[in-house]
């Protein structure tokens, strides 16, 4: 099995000095698909001009160094002792992104099943506040626990109700502004802070909220429905993506195949 594992064949012509083994292939995937998954992280950031900037930086650093600029190359050589330190603090976001999606199991996901009651209430909860022109944010929890944000709003602990979501989302109600956090067939919290993305194709389309859902959905594996209230319009954002619905047929859907839930025959 080892020998096999280190088995190497020469590359034809003139690079037949290059020995092309199975550890080869295996690392070239690794690579692949780690600036795979850079590149799909950084995608609609501002994270691609800030690295396009240091790319500038490196381009110039070379320049500097084949055509003998020295008081450019002392520039760029004081700036390097900090770069390491600089590109923490200008990627943090996209890094801390990174680790968590890295750390995150979508595979143990299909074993757990939302409560299809819940799911039920919720959705014709979202129905009557579209209807009503009332907005609103309705968090499901999976995997990845939400305790930071519960303890942002108000506990609630109460069973999941139609009849209670539209009067925590009530204009007139405290609670309204908030997000609803929902674990199983719980009510948690109600007026939670969540995260904003810095995504700008977000930013400049959508408000609030939906700014809101998808920076949940981009830190956390949690399912997040909005409720438009100028456009009487429904989303739902997961794993950093916003998936707007025709109707609330297509909204009720997607949330039970998305929380792996089974709906009513």
């Amino acid at each position: 099995m080892v020998k096999w594992l280190s088995f190497s064949i020469p590359l034809p012509g003139v690079l037949s000095f290059i020995h092309f083994g199975i550890w080869d292939v295996l690392d070239i995937l690794l690579v692949s698909y780690l600036i795979y998954r850079v590149i799909h992280l950084m995608k609609g950031t501002r994270a691609v001009q800030m690295l396009f900037g240091i790319f500038l930086l490196l381009v110039m650093a070379l320049l500097a160094k084949l055509y003998r600029l020295p008081g450019t190359s002392w520039v760029i050589d004081s700036i390097r002792t900090v770069w390491v330190v600089a590109f923490v603090i200008l990627f943090q976001p996209e890094i801390r992104n990174a680790l968590t999606q890295l750390g995150r199991n979508r595979f143990l996901g299909i074993f757990l099943r939302a409560d299809s009651r819940s799911l039920e209430q919720a959705a014709e909860a979202c129905r009557l506040l579209a209807q009503k022109r009332i907005g609103a944010i309705l968090v499901f929890e999976k995997n990845d626990g939400l305790k930071n944000y519960i303890e942002s709003g108000v506990e609630i602990g109460a069973r999941v109700s139609s009849h209670l979501l539209v009067t925590i989302f009530s204009t007139e109600g405290p609670l309204h502004d908030g997000a609803v956090i929902i674990r199983g067939d719980t009510i948690m919290a109600a007026g939670c802070t969540l995260p904003v993305t810095q995504d700008p194709a977000i930013t400049d389309a959508y408000g609030m909220r939906h700014r809101a859902a998808v920076g949940l959905t981009e830190e956390t594996d949690a399912v997040v429905v909005v409720v438009s209230e100028e456009r009487q319009a429904l989303s739902l954002a997961r794993y950093g993506r916003l998936h707007p619905c025709a109707d609330f047929m297509e909204l009720k859907a997607k949330l039970y195949q998305a929380l792996h839930a089974k709906g009513k025959k």
